[in-house]
């Protein structure tokens, strides 16, 4: 599956779930999803809060899944192609000195 068949995924889900209604209660507004997608990546730190090894790796993977998610949705409802934008920033780096 690609980038591409990811977001129309998430963008079938979000929409099943009433989520782009105008009265929605999890209103799909940029900064809403900025939010949630910092909130979704704390979570991925606490797992490794107080130690150094990780004790599930499943549940690291349920919540990168989490950040991704609300990474696509971010991207996509901000109406940026989040696969252009990797290629380009892939493509400045390799400009930088580090």
């Amino acid at each position: 599956m690609d980038l591409q068949e990811l977001t129309q995924r998430m963008h079938s889900f979000v929409q099943s779930k009433g989520w782009y209604a105008l009265d929605s209660v999890k209103p799909q507004t940029p900064k809403n999803l900025a939010v949630s997608l910092v909130l979704e990546a704390n979570e991925v730190l606490e797992l490794f809060q107080w130690a150094d090894e990780l004790d599930d790796q499943d549940e690291l993977a349920s919540e990168l899944a989490d950040v991704m998610l609300f990474l696509i949705q971010l991207a996509n409802v901000s109406q940026i192609d989040l696969e252009a934008a990797v290629l380009s920033k892939l493509d400045e780096n390799y400009d930088r000195t580090w």
